[in-house]
Protein backbone atom coordinates (compact mmCIF):
# COMPACT_ATOMS: atom_id res chain seq x y z
CA UNK A 1 0.00 0.00 0.00
CA UNK A 2 1.44 3.30 -0.90
CA UNK A 3 0.71 5.88 1.82
CA UNK A 4 0.92 8.89 -0.03
CA UNK A 5 -1.34 7.78 -2.58
CA UNK A 6 -4.06 6.41 -0.22
CA UNK A 7 -3.94 9.44 1.57
CA UNK A 8 -4.69 11.50 -1.00
CA UNK A 9 -7.85 9.23 -1.76
CA UNK A 10 -9.06 9.68 1.49
CA UNK A 11 -8.52 13.73 1.64
CA UNK A 12 -10.50 13.64 -1.78
CA UNK A 13 -13.15 10.79 -0.63
CA UNK A 14 -15.99 12.09 -1.52
CA UNK A 15 -17.58 11.55 1.90
CA UNK A 16 -15.25 13.97 2.92
CA UNK A 17 -15.60 16.73 0.35
CA UNK A 18 -19.41 16.97 0.61
CA UNK A 19 -19.02 18.46 4.18
CA UNK A 20 -16.54 21.81 2.51
CA UNK A 21 -19.82 23.43 1.91
CA UNK A 22 -20.70 23.18 6.10
CA UNK A 23 -18.16 26.54 6.66
CA UNK A 24 -20.46 28.56 4.32
CA UNK A 25 -23.57 27.71 5.90
CA UNK A 26 -22.58 28.19 9.48
CA UNK A 27 -20.79 31.71 8.78
CA UNK A 28 -24.39 32.99 7.90
CA UNK A 29 -25.89 32.30 11.79
CA UNK A 30 -22.52 34.02 13.20
CA UNK A 31 -24.69 37.48 12.43
CA UNK A 32 -27.78 35.70 14.72
CA UNK A 33 -25.22 34.61 17.58
CA UNK A 34 -27.03 36.63 20.14
CA UNK A 35 -29.87 34.25 20.02
CA UNK A 36 -28.05 30.75 20.56
CA UNK A 37 -28.12 31.49 24.59
CA UNK A 38 -29.45 28.22 25.33
CA UNK A 39 -27.17 26.50 23.19
CA UNK A 40 -24.37 24.75 25.45
CA UNK A 41 -22.87 23.16 21.98
CA UNK A 42 -24.41 23.57 18.52
CA UNK A 43 -22.71 23.26 15.11
CA UNK A 44 -19.84 21.17 14.52
CA UNK A 45 -20.91 18.22 16.51
CA UNK A 46 -23.44 15.21 16.08
CA UNK A 47 -25.76 16.36 18.46
CA UNK A 48 -26.51 19.75 19.32
CA UNK A 49 -26.49 20.27 23.18
CA UNK A 50 -29.51 22.41 24.52
CA UNK A 51 -29.68 23.49 28.35
CA UNK A 52 -33.12 23.12 29.92
CA UNK A 53 -32.40 24.13 33.29
CA UNK A 54 -31.69 21.37 36.13
CA UNK A 55 -28.88 18.27 35.81
CA UNK A 56 -30.42 16.99 32.16
CA UNK A 57 -29.74 18.71 28.64
CA UNK A 58 -31.30 17.77 25.47
CA UNK A 59 -29.79 16.44 22.69
CA UNK A 60 -31.27 17.60 19.31
CA UNK A 61 -30.14 16.80 15.71
CA UNK A 62 -30.99 15.73 11.87
CA UNK A 63 -30.00 13.94 8.97
CA UNK A 64 -30.84 13.64 5.13
CA UNK A 65 -30.43 10.41 3.45
CA UNK A 66 -28.27 10.70 0.10
CA UNK A 67 -30.21 11.19 -3.17
CA UNK A 68 -27.98 8.26 -4.45
CA UNK A 69 -29.11 6.23 -1.59
CA UNK A 70 -32.72 7.08 -1.49
CA UNK A 71 -33.42 6.45 -4.95
CA UNK A 72 -31.60 2.80 -4.86
CA UNK A 73 -33.94 1.89 -1.91
CA UNK A 74 -36.61 4.03 -0.65
CA UNK A 75 -36.78 1.34 2.22
CA UNK A 76 -33.70 1.46 3.36
CA UNK A 77 -33.33 5.08 3.69
CA UNK A 78 -36.10 5.03 5.74
CA UNK A 79 -34.74 2.27 7.85
CA UNK A 80 -31.09 4.50 7.05
CA UNK A 81 -32.33 7.27 8.18
CA UNK A 82 -33.42 6.07 11.91
CA UNK A 83 -29.52 4.47 12.21
CA UNK A 84 -27.77 7.16 11.12
CA UNK A 85 -29.92 9.51 13.80
CA UNK A 86 -29.83 7.05 16.76
CA UNK A 87 -26.08 7.15 16.26
CA UNK A 88 -25.68 10.76 16.76
CA UNK A 89 -27.19 11.22 20.14
CA UNK A 90 -25.69 7.80 20.96
CA UNK A 91 -22.13 9.26 20.11
CA UNK A 92 -22.91 12.27 22.64
CA UNK A 93 -23.69 9.45 25.20
CA UNK A 94 -27.63 10.35 25.27
CA UNK A 95 -30.58 8.44 25.26
CA UNK A 96 -32.66 8.85 22.56
CA UNK A 97 -36.65 10.06 22.90
CA UNK A 98 -37.97 10.41 19.93
CA UNK A 99 -37.99 11.18 15.90
CA UNK A 100 -40.06 13.09 13.74
CA UNK A 101 -39.36 13.31 9.63
CA UNK A 102 -40.07 14.72 6.73
CA UNK A 103 -40.76 13.03 3.35
CA UNK A 104 -41.20 13.82 -0.25
CA UNK A 105 -42.28 11.44 -2.74
CA UNK A 106 -43.11 11.00 -6.66
CA UNK A 107 -45.55 8.39 -5.82
CA UNK A 108 -47.34 6.52 -3.31
CA UNK A 109 -45.28 3.47 -3.27
CA UNK A 110 -42.23 5.44 -2.77
CA UNK A 111 -43.95 6.88 0.37
CA UNK A 112 -44.99 3.55 1.44
CA UNK A 113 -41.45 1.93 1.21
CA UNK A 114 -40.23 5.23 3.03
CA UNK A 115 -42.74 4.51 6.33
CA UNK A 116 -42.24 0.92 6.08
CA UNK A 117 -38.48 1.57 6.52
CA UNK A 118 -38.71 4.21 9.46
CA UNK A 119 -41.25 1.30 11.05
CA UNK A 120 -38.97 -0.71 10.82
CA UNK A 121 -35.73 1.26 12.57
CA UNK A 122 -38.73 1.97 14.98
CA UNK A 123 -39.22 -1.83 16.09
CA UNK A 124 -35.40 -2.30 15.80
CA UNK A 125 -34.15 0.49 18.36
CA UNK A 126 -37.12 1.12 20.55
CA UNK A 127 -37.54 4.92 19.15
CA UNK A 128 -40.71 6.08 18.01
CA UNK A 129 -40.97 8.06 14.97
CA UNK A 130 -43.89 10.91 16.61
CA UNK A 131 -45.13 12.66 13.47
CA UNK A 132 -43.98 14.57 11.10
CA UNK A 133 -44.66 16.05 6.77
CA UNK A 134 -45.15 14.64 4.05
CA UNK A 135 -45.19 15.38 0.56
CA UNK A 136 -46.94 13.27 -1.53
CA UNK A 137 -47.34 14.59 -4.94
CA UNK A 138 -43.53 15.87 -5.53
CA UNK A 139 -41.23 14.92 -8.71
CA UNK A 140 -38.42 14.01 -6.73
CA UNK A 141 -37.92 11.76 -3.42
CA UNK A 142 -36.57 13.02 -0.17
CA UNK A 143 -36.28 12.06 3.40
CA UNK A 144 -34.59 13.95 6.22
CA UNK A 145 -35.63 12.82 10.29
CA UNK A 146 -34.59 15.08 13.05
CA UNK A 147 -34.40 13.63 16.65
CA UNK A 148 -34.45 14.42 20.62
CA UNK A 149 -32.63 12.64 23.07
CA UNK A 150 -31.79 13.51 26.89
CA UNK A 151 -28.49 13.27 28.45
CA UNK A 152 -27.17 14.26 32.08
CA UNK A 153 -25.28 17.82 31.65
CA UNK A 154 -21.65 15.76 33.27
CA UNK A 155 -22.34 13.10 31.08
CA UNK A 156 -21.99 14.64 27.76
CA UNK A 157 -19.25 13.34 24.72
CA UNK A 158 -18.36 16.07 22.82
CA UNK A 159 -15.99 16.39 19.80
CA UNK A 160 -14.84 19.35 20.38
CA UNK A 161 -12.71 18.28 23.64
CA UNK A 162 -9.79 15.92 22.83
CA UNK A 163 -6.73 16.99 24.39
CA UNK A 164 -2.77 16.01 23.26
CA UNK A 165 -1.76 12.91 25.06
CA UNK A 166 -5.26 11.18 24.79
CA UNK A 167 -5.42 8.38 23.10
CA UNK A 168 -7.28 7.28 20.13
CA UNK A 169 -10.03 4.07 20.35
CA UNK A 170 -11.65 2.78 17.17
CA UNK A 171 -14.81 0.47 18.21
CA UNK A 172 -17.03 -1.50 15.14
CA UNK A 173 -19.02 -3.99 15.48
CA UNK A 174 -18.06 -6.74 13.19
CA UNK A 175 -20.43 -8.80 12.73
CA UNK A 176 -21.88 -6.84 9.62
CA UNK A 177 -21.51 -6.97 5.90
CA UNK A 178 -21.32 -4.34 2.71
CA UNK A 179 -24.95 -2.69 2.24
CA UNK A 180 -26.61 -3.25 -1.41
CA UNK A 181 -26.85 0.07 -2.16
CA UNK A 182 -23.46 1.60 -1.65
CA UNK A 183 -19.87 -0.05 -1.08
CA UNK A 184 -19.23 2.61 1.66
CA UNK A 185 -22.04 1.49 3.81
CA UNK A 186 -21.31 -1.58 6.51
CA UNK A 187 -25.00 -2.88 7.91
CA UNK A 188 -24.83 -3.89 11.17
CA UNK A 189 -28.52 -3.90 12.61
CA UNK A 190 -30.92 -4.78 9.45
CA UNK A 191 -30.44 -8.58 10.29
CA UNK A 192 -30.25 -9.12 14.28
CA UNK A 193 -32.71 -8.88 16.91
CA UNK A 194 -33.94 -5.72 18.67
CA UNK A 195 -32.22 -6.43 22.26
CA UNK A 196 -28.68 -6.78 20.60
CA UNK A 197 -28.97 -4.08 18.41
CA UNK A 198 -30.41 -2.11 21.84
CA UNK A 199 -27.47 -3.19 23.33
CA UNK A 200 -25.28 -2.23 21.41
CA UNK A 201 -25.78 1.16 20.79
CA UNK A 202 -26.43 2.10 24.61
CA UNK A 203 -22.95 1.05 25.23
CA UNK A 204 -22.35 4.67 25.04
CA UNK A 205 -24.09 5.50 27.74
CA UNK A 206 -22.21 3.69 29.86
CA UNK A 207 -18.90 5.32 28.73
CA UNK A 208 -20.43 8.92 29.29
CA UNK A 209 -21.56 7.90 32.91
CA UNK A 210 -18.05 6.63 34.08
CA UNK A 211 -16.61 9.61 32.14
CA UNK A 212 -13.98 7.70 30.46
CA UNK A 213 -13.54 9.08 27.10
CA UNK A 214 -12.72 13.04 26.40
CA UNK A 215 -14.16 13.56 23.21
CA UNK A 216 -15.58 11.02 20.42
CA UNK A 217 -17.86 10.75 17.14
CA UNK A 218 -19.57 8.13 15.72
CA UNK A 219 -18.01 7.25 12.10
CA UNK A 220 -20.22 8.32 9.34
CA UNK A 221 -19.75 9.43 5.28
CA UNK A 222 -16.37 10.78 5.96
CA UNK A 223 -15.29 6.91 7.26
CA UNK A 224 -12.60 6.20 10.28
CA UNK A 225 -9.96 9.20 9.05
CA UNK A 226 -12.44 11.57 8.27
CA UNK A 227 -14.43 11.67 10.76
CA UNK A 228 -11.14 11.76 13.38
CA UNK A 229 -10.36 14.60 11.02
CA UNK A 230 -13.78 16.40 12.02
CA UNK A 231 -12.72 15.49 15.69
CA UNK A 232 -9.43 17.24 15.60
CA UNK A 233 -10.28 19.48 13.34
CA UNK A 234 -13.18 21.07 16.41
CA UNK A 235 -10.81 20.47 19.13
CA UNK A 236 -7.61 22.22 17.34
CA UNK A 237 -5.57 19.24 17.67
CA UNK A 238 -3.51 16.93 15.65
CA UNK A 239 -3.70 13.46 15.40
CA UNK A 240 -1.47 10.48 14.02
CA UNK A 241 -3.24 6.33 13.61
CA UNK A 242 -1.54 3.51 12.86
CA UNK A 243 -3.47 1.64 10.62
CA UNK A 244 -2.03 -1.48 11.65
CA UNK A 245 -3.81 -1.33 14.68
CA UNK A 246 -7.29 -0.35 12.81
CA UNK A 247 -10.21 -3.31 13.59
CA UNK A 248 -10.83 -4.68 10.10
CA UNK A 249 -13.20 -7.30 8.94
CA UNK A 250 -11.21 -10.27 6.70
CA UNK A 251 -13.48 -9.92 3.44
CA UNK A 252 -13.13 -6.08 2.65
CA UNK A 253 -10.50 -4.26 1.40
CA UNK A 254 -9.04 -2.16 3.76
CA UNK A 255 -9.23 1.36 1.60
CA UNK A 256 -12.86 1.14 1.10
CA UNK A 257 -13.32 -0.18 5.04
CA UNK A 258 -11.42 3.27 6.08
CA UNK A 259 -14.20 4.95 3.81
CA UNK A 260 -16.93 2.72 5.20
CA UNK A 261 -19.85 4.23 7.54
CA UNK A 262 -20.74 1.63 9.68
CA UNK A 263 -24.27 0.69 11.10
CA UNK A 264 -22.50 0.67 14.16
CA UNK A 265 -19.03 2.04 15.16
CA UNK A 266 -16.96 5.07 17.17
CA UNK A 267 -14.13 7.17 17.50
CA UNK A 268 -13.35 8.32 20.66
CA UNK A 269 -10.63 9.54 22.44
CA UNK A 270 -9.70 8.97 26.48
CA UNK A 271 -6.72 9.75 28.80
CA UNK A 272 -3.99 7.20 28.65
CA UNK A 273 -5.04 6.08 32.32
CA UNK A 274 -8.63 5.30 31.45
CA UNK A 275 -8.13 4.18 27.66
CA UNK A 276 -8.01 0.25 28.19
CA UNK A 277 -11.68 0.52 30.63
CA UNK A 278 -13.06 2.66 27.56
CA UNK A 279 -12.18 -0.26 25.25
CA UNK A 280 -13.16 -3.06 27.56
CA UNK A 281 -17.18 -1.50 27.63
CA UNK A 282 -16.80 -1.29 24.03
CA UNK A 283 -15.82 -5.00 24.32
CA UNK A 284 -17.94 -5.94 26.78
CA UNK A 285 -20.94 -5.38 24.12
CA UNK A 286 -19.57 -7.31 20.98
CA UNK A 287 -17.98 -4.64 19.34
CA UNK A 288 -14.66 -4.85 18.54
CA UNK A 289 -12.54 -1.81 19.84
CA UNK A 290 -8.96 -1.24 19.74
CA UNK A 291 -5.97 1.39 20.62
CA UNK A 292 -5.21 3.24 16.81
CA UNK A 293 -3.21 6.12 17.91
CA UNK A 294 -2.96 9.47 19.84
CA UNK A 295 -4.07 12.95 19.75
CA UNK A 296 -1.40 15.09 19.16
CA UNK A 297 -0.70 19.49 19.58
CA UNK A 298 -0.36 20.75 16.15
CA UNK A 299 -2.71 21.01 13.36
CA UNK A 300 -1.96 17.56 11.21
CA UNK A 301 -3.87 14.55 11.32
CA UNK A 302 -1.14 11.41 10.03
CA UNK A 303 -1.66 7.76 9.10
CA UNK A 304 1.65 5.45 9.87
CA UNK A 305 2.69 2.27 8.98
CA UNK A 306 5.84 0.21 9.10
CA UNK A 307 6.49 1.62 5.27
CA UNK A 308 6.69 5.75 6.70
CA UNK A 309 4.20 7.92 7.77
CA UNK A 310 2.56 10.76 6.00
CA UNK A 311 -0.17 13.67 6.50
CA UNK A 312 -3.76 13.00 5.47
CA UNK A 313 -5.07 16.44 6.86
CA UNK A 314 -2.95 20.03 7.62
CA UNK A 315 -5.75 21.97 9.08
CA UNK A 316 -3.22 24.91 9.28
CA UNK A 317 -3.75 24.59 5.22
CA UNK A 318 -7.04 23.43 4.75
CA UNK A 319 -10.52 22.04 6.38
CA UNK A 320 -13.15 19.54 6.31
CA UNK A 321 -15.98 21.89 7.78
CA UNK A 322 -14.07 24.55 8.92
CA UNK A 323 -15.59 24.44 12.34
CA UNK A 324 -12.49 24.81 14.75
CA UNK A 325 -11.95 25.34 18.23
CA UNK A 326 -12.69 28.90 19.67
Amino acid sequence: MNLEELAERIKNFEGVTRKKLIEDITSIFETVRSEYGNAIVDFGDDSAVIDIGGDDVILFAADGIWGRLLDASPWWAGYGAVVVNINDIAAMGGKPLAMVDVASSNSPEACREFMEGLAEGVRKFGVPVVGGHVHPDTRYNSLSVAIIGIVKRDCVIRSDTANPGDLVIAAYDMDGKIGSNSPYSWDTTSFKEPAKVRETYLVTQEIGKRKLATAGKDISNPGLIGTLGMLCETSGVGASVDLEKVPRPDNVDFEQWLKVHPGTGYVFTADPEKAEECRTVFEEVGLTAAVIGKIEKGAKLDIYDKTGRVTVFDFSKENITGIGSE
